[in-house]
C-alpha cells in the first residue's frame, strides 16, 4: 500500500519546498492541508479522487507533519495538535523545524526538543533530510504508528517507556515507580494533595535535598505578572533552610511552603517565562526547574535542589525523567483545579453567587450531626422578600435580578463568617446558623429585617426601591430532628409572618411576632 503523511500548513501559506520534495523523493505521497480549511479541503480531496488513492487517503497516515517557525506561539502550536489528533486520531505528530534564509525570523528564540515533545509531538526533525529515517525508524517499532500497540513480544519496558516517554534505558525499579507516581495522581482531588504526591513519588526517582512546586500568578490568583510564583507544597529543606531559626516560628504557623514564598530560584523564574527546563547552580546550590505546562500557558513549576560541596548537578537523565513526569504532574494539578471548580458551581447559586439548596442540605446534615455530638443548638432563619414581583412588574426581570444580588449582600453583611447563606429558590433565602440558639437568632433576623427595610436598591439603575421581608426562625432540636424538618419549620414559619400583614419575624415555637419599628 502506498505510504502517506499530512503536512499540515497555515490556512494560507506554504510548506517549505525541499520538505516536500525530500518526503516525495522517500517515496511517500504528501497530502498538505491549511490549517484553517483541513475538514473541508479534506472531505473535497476525497471525492475528487479515484481509484488507489482514495483508499489511501482514507486510510491512516504514517505521520501528522507540521513545521514549527522559530518564535511560534505554543499557544497557537497547542490548537494545531487538537485540530490534528480530532481529524486523524492515533497518527503520531511530528515537528519539522522550518529554516528560512533572511532576516524574517532573526532573534526569534526557537522552541526547544524538550518544550515541542511536552506540547504533544512525538518526534522533531531539525532538518528535512532525517524526515524519511525518522518516519521509517517509528514504522517499524510500532508496525504502522509509534502510537499503535506493541506487538506480544514487545518487553513491559518498551511498552512502559513508549506510553510514558520515559527516557530510555530507564531501569525497571525506577520505571514501576514513575508509573505508581502516576496513577497516585489520579486520586488527588486538590491541587495541594496533588502537589505533595507528586513530590512524594518524585523524590523516590531523584535525589534532591528539597523539592517544590509553585504555581504562577495567574494559576494561584495572586496576580498577573509572569515572575509571581506562590509556593503550593514543599518536601524536605536544604542545610541553609533548616538553619535559619528566626524562621522557625513562621514555618510553624505558615507552613514551610508558604514560608519559601520568594525565595524561589533564578531558574524557577526563568523556566516560568521560557517555558523551558532550566538546570543552573546558584549560591553553591545545584537546581534544576521544570516549567508544568497546560493548555498552552506555564501555570507552574517544578523546582529541586541539592546544596553542599558535593553536591552534584542534575544529570541529562535525571532532566529527561522528570521533563517526562512533568506533564503527568502538570495534568494532575489542572485536573484538581477543574474538579475543585465544578464542586463549587454545582453547590453556587448562579445569580447571587450563594450557596444553592444542594449546598445548604449537605451543610446542614454536617451541622445537625456535630449539634447531637456535643448537645449544642444550630437555628435557621427563612426569609423572604415581600412583594417582589412588584419589582419585576413594574421595572423588568434584569432589575429584579440585580435587586436580589443587592440582597444576597445585605445579608452577607449582617451574619458571621461561620454561617452559610443560601438562595433558596426565587426571592427566598434561607441563613443557617450553628452554635445559635433561638433568642440569638432573633437578634440577627431583626438586625437583617431592618437593614433591609432602610437599604435603598438601585436595581443596576440608580433606582431607589424600598423592600421588606418576611422571616421564620426554628431550631434544632427544639422545632426538628432532621435538616429537612428545620427547613420546613422555618419555612411554615415565615408563611405565618406573610399571613401577619409581612415585615415581620415569626418563631416556630410560640407564634409570637417581633414588631417591627417604625
Amino acid at each position: 500500500m502506498t505510504r502517506h503523511v499530512v503536512l499540515l500548513t497555515d490556512a494560507h501559506g506554504t510548506p517549505a519546498p525541499v520538505l516536500v520534495e525530500t518526503l516525495r523523493e522517500a517515496g511517500l505521497l504528501v497530502f498538505i492541508e491549511g490549517l484553517r480549511e483541513a475538514e473541508v479541503a479534506a472531505r473535497v480531496a476525497l471525492k475528487a479522487m479515484h481509484g488507489p488513492e482514495e483508499r489511501v487517503y482514507a486510510s491512516q497516515p504514517v505521520a501528522v507533519l507540521y513545521e514549527v517557525y522559530p518564535g511560534a506561539n505554543t499557544v497557537q502550536i497547542h490548537a494545531v495538535l487538537e485540530h490534528a489528533q480530532s481529524i486523524w486520531p492515533g497518527a503520531p505528530l511530528v515537528a519539522c523545524r522550518h529554516k528560512e534564509n533572511g532576516n524574517k525570523f532573526s532573534g526569534a528564540r526557537p522552541l526547544d526538543s524538550t518544550a515541542l515533545k511536552r506540547l504533544g509531538f512525538r518526534a522533531i526533525a531539525d532538518e528535512p533530510a532525517q524526515l524519511p529515517v525518522l518516519l521509517r525508524d517509528m514504522e517499524d517499532k510500532n508496525g504502522s504508528t509509534e502510537l499503535a500497540l506493541p506487538a506480544e513480544a514487545q518487553t513491559e519496558a518498551e511498552f512502559s517507556t513508549a506510553a510514558l516517554l520515559l527516557p530510555a534505558g530507564l531501569k525497571m525499579k525506577c520505571m514501576r515507580a514513575a508509573f505508581e507516581l502516576v496513577s497516585s495522581l489520579h486520586f488527588a482531588t486538590d491541587q495541594k494533595s496533588a502537589a505533595h504526591t507528586a513530590l512524594v513519588g518524585l523524590a523516590q526517582l531523584v535525589r534532591a535535598d528539597r523539592w517544590a512546586v509553585y504555581l504562577t500568578g495567574d494559576a494561584s490568583g495572586a496576580g498577573s505578572e509572569a515572575d509571581a510564583l506562590e509556593p503550593l507544597a514543599v518536601r524536605g529543606l536544604t542545610s541553609s533552610e533548616r538553619e535559619i531559626p528566626a524562621q522557625d516560628w513562621q514555618r510553624a504557623l505558615m507552613g514551610e511552603s508558604l514560608a519559601l514564598y520568594g525565595a524561589e530560584s533564578k531558574a524557577a523564574r526563568a523556566a516560568a517565562i521560557s517555558m523551558e527546563t532550566t538546570r543552573c547552580s546558584e549560591n553553591g546550590r545545584r537546581i534544576v526547574a521544570v516549567p508544568l505546562i497546560g493548555n498552552g500557558r506555564v501555570f507552574g513549576v517544578l523546582e529541586a535542589v541539592r546544596e553542599g560541596a558535593k553536591a552534584r548537578t542534575f544529570s541529562r537523565s535525571d532532566v529527561s525523567l522528570l521533563d517526562a513526569l512533568a506533564l503527568p504532574v502538570a495534568s494532575a494539578l489542572a485536573n484538581s483545579v477543574r474538579i475543585a471548580e465544578a464542586e463549587r458551581l454545582s453547590q453556587t447559586d448562579d445569580l447571587t453567587k450563594l450557596h444553592n439548596a444542594r449546598y445548604l442540605r449537605q451543610y446542614l446534615t454536617n451541622e445537625i450531626k456535630r449539634a447531637r455530638r456535643y448537645n449544642s443548638s444550630v437555628a435557621a432563619i427563612f426569609l423572604d422578600l415581600d412583594d417582589f414581583k412588584r419589582i419585576n412588574d413594574l421595572h423588568g426581570h434584569l432589575v429584579g435580578s440585580h435587586v436580589l444580588m443587592e440582597m444576597a449582600a445585605v445579608i452577607l453583611a449582617s451574619v458571621r463568617d461561620t454561617d452559610a447563606v443560601a438562595r433558596y429558590g426565587g426571592d427566598e433565602f434561607v441563613v443557617i446558623l450553628p452554635e445559635t440558639n433561638m433568642e440569638q437568632a432573633e437578634r440577627v433576623a431583626s438586625r437583617l429585617r431592618e437593614k433591609t427595610e432602610r437599604h435603598e436598591f438601585t436595581g443596576g439603575r440608580r433606582l431607589k426601591l424600598k423592600l421588606t421581608a418576611s422571616f421564620g426562625i426554628a431550631a434544632f432540636p427544639n422545632h426538628a430532628q432532621s435538616p429537612q424538618q428545620l427547613v420546613a419549620s422555618a419555612d411554615t414559619a415565615m408563611y405565618e409572618a406573610k399571613a401577619a400583614h409581612k415585615n415581620c419575624i415569626r418563631l416556630a415555637s410560640s407564634n409570637a411576632s417581633v414588631k417591627r419599628k417604625d
